[in-house]
């Protein structure tokens, strides 16, 4: 079995080798919520899993490769929020990532290459999230 399949059946806590514990009392939804993602086999998070989990910068080195597979099938898929909603966390990962990880970065830019710009999803929302991080790239 290959380290990647290895990975995907395994949760962040289990690959971080880091346990959390159970989120406090008082936590909010969204704490709760990564907590209980974190447990979860990366395999299985769905678009919206990973999207909440990228936006709180949680397992970003092993969940971008899972972001990237699912926008690779489609560009626009969502979570909860509109088409792109995981794109645009994507691309708000940190800079550092993706110069650490150029094999990444092209596997990104050829997700923004495929994008029909005539899609009814690809919105000026979506247009100028992608400048951005183009802009924050050259700088």
């Amino acid at each position: 079995m290959s380290r990647r399949a290895d990975r995907s059946a395994q949760s962040l806590q289990q690959i971080e080798d880091s346990d959390w514990g159970d989120p406090p009392a008082d936590a909010t939804r969204l704490i709760s919520t990564v907590h209980r993602l974190r447990r979860k086999p990366i395999g299985l998070l769905t678009a919206e899993d990973v999207r909440l989990l990228l936006g709180q910068h949680v397992g970003v080195p092993f969940l971008v490769p899972r972001a990237l597979a699912m926008l690779e099938e489609d560009p626009l898929c969502e979570g909860d929020l509109f088409p792109g909603d995981l794109l645009v966390s994507t691309l708000r990962v940190p800079l550092a990532h993706w110069h650490t990880h150029p094999d990444r970065l092209e596997r990104l830019e050829r997700v923004l290459a495929s994008i029909d710009p005539a899609a009814e999803d690809f919105d000026d929302f979506l247009r100028s999230r992608i400048a951005a991080f183009r802009e924050q790239l050259d700088t």
